[in-house]
């Protein structure tokens, strides 16, 4: 799939923690950037531990015409929801919802990246998905190459069409799990499945 082609601003979802969504964001904000300015918005990072933490998967996206900007930073490693009480916090959603959703400057792509899967609590009555439905953004999909993704892929992708997001592509990323042999057959089963395109990123 050619990433210059995928739709602007865009969601980088995962199917869960740890599957290389952030790997992903610097691959299509890559290749964004070969084609003018690109802004890297995070809206909620957790898992800061320290000052030198503090933009934490930011830099691994940072690369020349890249912008990175992270929003609300918090301690612990759990949901951004579960951080924030832990810190004696409120996540106010309205005031995060217009911070993803400001402005760049005319010819810039915006690429937005969460912490965690779509069911992730960010309110103490909303989940991302829940929160993040109404600014109507498109969305890729990140999954493990490995067992277990045909499952995971399937439930997030059937949770997002059922509140109608756009899904320009999936993506199996089988470096998170060493599972570059079963991603090919995952995705040609996927593809089975799903109507949007399925592809094993190498």
């Amino acid at each position: 799939m050619n990433l210059l082609e995928l739709p602007s601003p865009l969601w980088v979802l995962g199917t869960d923690t740890g599957v290389g969504k952030t790997h992903v964001s610097a691959r299509i904000a890559r290749a964004w950037a070969q084609a003018g300015p690109v802004v890297y918005r995070k809206p909620f990072q957790t898992g800061v531990v320290d000052e030198e933490d503090a933009e934490a998967d930011a830099p691994i996206v940072r690369a020349p015409g890249i912008t990175t900007e992270t929003g609300i930073l918090l301690r612990a490693p759990l949901s951004p929801l579960a951080a924030a009480e832990m810190e004696g916090k409120i996540l106010d959603l309205e005031a995060m919802a217009q911070w993803v959703g400001r402005p760049v400057p005319p010819g810039t792509r915006l690429l937005l990246e969460p912490a965690g899967g779509i069911m992730v609590p960010v309110g103490p009555h909303h989940t991302f998905l829940a929160w993040a439905t109404d600014l109507g953004i498109p969305a890729v999909v990140v999954g493990r190459g490995g067992l277990g993704t045909l499952n995971h892929i399937l439930l997030t992708c059937e949770a997002l069409m059922a509140r109608s997001w756009t899904i320009p592509a999936v993506f199996l990323n089988p470096g998170v799990d060493d599972a570059f042999e079963a991603a090919q057959e995952n995705a040609a089963l996927l593809r089975r499945f799903l109507p949007m395109p399925v592809e094993v990123l190498t």
